[in-house]
C-alpha cells in the first residue's frame, strides 16, 4: 500500500498546504514535522513560482517572499530529503509545469522520487494533456494527482478512471482563498466519482474553519486548507510554527467532531 493510500484508510485525511520556503526553508522545515504532530495526514509544499495562475493573492504574495529569499527546487528537494528523516507521512509538492519543464521533467521526478515525494499536484495541466508527465510518473512511482472543478461535469467520470493517489475536488470556482461559504454540491462530485473508482476524494480551495471542514469531511475522504495556513506564515514569519500548529489542530478536530 502506497503512502498516500494508507493515509486515506479508516480515517478521513486532512492536508495543509504551505509554500515552501516561506518565510525562509528552515521555517518550512520546521512546519511539516509540526503540523504532522499537530494531526496532518499529508501535506502539500507548493514549489514558489512567479506566475502561478491558480492562486490567489495570498498565495502568490507567499511565492514572491520565497523566491525573494532565495528559495529554489533544489533546496526544496534537499529540505525534503532532510524532514524524511523526521516524518513517514506523505508529501506532495504543487507546482506549474513551466517549472518542472524549465528542470527537466525526468530529472525533477527522479530528484522527487530520490528524496521521497509521493505525488505531485499540476493545476494548469489539463487532463486532455496529463500524458506529458504520467509515464514519467509511473516510472517513479510518483502519484500525479488529478483534478474535478465544478465545471468538470461529464469529464469527471473519465478522470476518475485513471486517477492515482487521489483526487483533489476542487470546491470553489476561480482561485485558491479563504471563502465564506462553499456553494458547490461536493456531494454530488464525489458521487460521481465514487461511481467508477474507489480512488479516494479530498476536496480543497475555499476551507479556512472547523465547521467548514467538518461539513467537507461528511461529503469527501479528505480535506485540504491552504489560504487560511499561509496567512498565518504571512502575519508570523520565523515564529508562526506554534500557531500554525495550534491551527491544525483546530481544523482537525472538526474533522473529527463532525464524524462523530
Amino acid at each position: 500500500m502506497s503512502r498516500i493510500t494508507n493515509a486515506f484508510a479508516n480515517r478521513k485525511a486532512f492536508i495543509p498546504f504551505i509554500t515552501g520556503g516561506d518565510p525562509d526553508i528552515e521555517t518550512t522545515e520546521k512546519l511539516v514535522p509540526a503540523m504532522v504532530e499537530a494531526g496532518a495526514d499529508l501535506i502539500e509544499i507548493g514549489i514558489p513560482f512567479s506566475d502561478p495562475v491558480a492562486e490567489g493573492i495570498v498565495i502568490q504574495e507567499a511565492d514572491e517572499r520565497a523566491l525573494k529569499g532565495g528559495c529554489t527546487t533544489d533546496k526544496l528537494f534537499d529540505m525534503v530529503l532532510r524532514i524524511r528523516q523526521k516524518t513517514d507521512v506523505p508529501l506532495l509538492f504543487m507546482t506549474y509545469l513551466n517549472p518542472i519543464f524549465t528542470y527537466g521533467k525526468e530529472k525533477f521526478l527522479s530528484r522527487c522520487a530520490e528524496c521521497g515525494i509521493d505525488g505531485i499536484i499540476v493545476p494548469d495541466m489539463p487532463f486532455e494533456e496529463k500524458d506529458e508527465l504520467a509515464n514519467v510518473c509511473e516510472l517513479h512511482e510518483i502519484d500525479l494527482i488529478s483534478m474535478i472543478a465544478p465545471t468538470s461535469k461529464e469529464r469527471i467520470t473519465l478522470i476518475a478512471k485513471e486517477a492515482r493517489g487521489f483526487i483533489y475536488c476542487v470546491s470553489s470556482l476561480g482561485v485558491t482563498g479563504v471563502r465564506s461559504e462553499i456553494k458547490t454540491d461536493i456531494g454530488k462530485m464525489v458521487q460521481k466519482v465514487r461511481e467508477v473508482t474507489g480512488v479516494p476524494c479530498a476536496t480543497g480551495f475555499g476551507i479556512s474553519t472547523p465547521e467548514q471542514a467538518g461539513s467537507m469531511a461528511r461529503l469527501a475522504d479528505g480535506v485540504i486548507v491552504g489560504s487560511a495556513i499561509v496567512k498565518l506564515v504571512a502575519e508570523f514569519g520565523k515564529d508562526s510554527v506554534e500557531p500554525v500548529s495550534e491551527y491544525v489542530r483546530s481544523i482537525k478536530k472538526g474533522i473529527e467532531d463532525a464524524l462523530k
